[in-house]
């Protein structure tokens, strides 16, 4: 069984980020965690001027107005605020995961449009990249939670690639979906290359013979990795369908509803970021419910 013990949530006093908290006081709630809120000052020097100092008096009014940003946590919930100095936020996000031992961070996405839709440039990418704690992602899209009503994850959509970094995400996808009671949906895409039935083959090269195999054995997989005892406290769907991953991973997310998508990354040093910026990403960029990443 997978518990969560500890949410740290990063705030920049936006509205996505007061939407994020929401999404973390309702979690913490609903796992009677601990719940601690970031605030990073960023003090990386620009040109010739020299590094910014956080001030005693800068601290205490961020402190309080972290203060009035965590009222709106539920009383149950023992919440701790936090305002650390460094040069780069998500380095310093990425270190205070370590420091309280945090095994869930909570990020809003701000889906900034044009270059950085296509460039893992913000601090979001940076950290989800890098985390060694599952990173759930808080679209501007998603529903509104109350902070103090239970977890409203109904419905939870899985992608299956049979990936190291899949099977950790479906350790969790299934821990989600016992606890609500909820519908999980296994989905494997089955990607074939746009030009294969139109590029000459050999006489004996059966495209749609070799696609049924593919589909069978996929689903058999599927089948295979559903516990007997979760189909006992959740409903577990499997599917297999064709096309470009994230699209019909975002088609599917959309047609069932989902309250939440649970899904993989893998990939290290200078490769990670065409690893993440594949399917990962795009599903984060064009989500409509809260994304949680699981590194393999």
């Amino acid at each position: 069984m997978i518990r969560i013990t500890h949410a740290l949530c990063p705030v920049d006093f936006s509205d996505i980020s007061r939407h994020a908290l929401d999404h973390a006081a309702a979690i913490a709630h609903w796992y009677e965690a601990k719940l601690t809120l970031l605030y990073v000052y960023v003090s990386l020097p620009t040109l010739d001027l020299p590094p910014l100092v956080l001030e005693d008096t800068d601290r205490a009014r961020l402190e309080s107005d972290m203060r009035k940003m965590a009222a709106r946590v539920p009383a149950s919930v023992s919440v701790d605020v936090r305002v650390e100095q460094a040069e780069y936020a998500h380095d310093e996000i990425l270190r205070q995961v370590t420091a309280t031992r945090a095994d869930l961070l909570v990020l809003g996405a701000h889906g900034r449009s044009g270059f950085q839709r296509l460039f893992l440039g913000s601090v979001t990418e940076k950290v989800i990249r890098k985390a060694t704690c599952p990173v759930l992602v808080v679209p501007r899209r998603a529903a509104d939670v109350p902070p103090d009503a239970p977890v409203q994850f109904r419905r939870v959509l899985c992608p299956i690639d049979f990936s190291e970094s899949s099977l950790s995400a479906l350790a969790y996808a299934l821990n989600v979906a016992e606890e609500a009671d909820a519908h999980l949906t296994l989905l494997h895409v089955i990607e074939m290359p746009p030009g294969l039935r139109e590029t000459p083959l050999a006489p004996d090269f059966d495209v749609d013979r070799i696609h049924a195999a593919a589909e069978a054995d996929a689903r058999r997989r599927l089948g295979d990795l559903v516990p007997e005892q979760a189909r006992t406290y959740c409903t577990v769907e499997t599917d297999v369908v064709e096309g470009r991953a994230y699209r019909r991973v975002l088609q599917r997310a959309a047609e069932e509803e989902a309250n939440l998508i649970v899904m993989g990354v893998h990939g290290r040093g200078a490769v990670d970021l065409l690893v993440f910026g594949s399917t990962t990403h795009h599903v984060i960029r064009g989500a409509t419910c809260p994304v949680l990443v699981v590194r393999g």
